[in-house]
């Protein structure tokens, strides 16, 4: 079976990891610092891709159905005379 990325992009996700731990791994725009796993793997693989490395591209959301509530708008009623 192939690899989903390459052993150079496993090692920039690796380095953001250690990153994160050490806590010195900031978020793009805000500058925050990343606690979340998972966000840092995302920084890994974006750093890689930017380099040029094997990963596949970002996996896209289905966008699900979503059902319309029609909600019941309360007409004002009008009193006749």
């Amino acid at each position: 079976m192939a690899r989903k990325y390459s052993k150079k992009a496993s090692a920039d996700v690796g380095r953001a990891m250690k990153k994160r731990k050490a806590g010195t791994l900031k978020s793009g725009r805000s500058g925050r610092k990343v606690k979340s796993r998972k966000q840092a793997i995302a920084i890994g693989l974006s750093e890689a891709r930017a380099k040029g490395k094997k990963v596949p591209k970002k996996a896209s959301k289905k966008k699900a159905s979503k059902k319309r509530k029609t909600s019941k708008k309360k007409t004002a009623k009008k009193s006749k005379r």
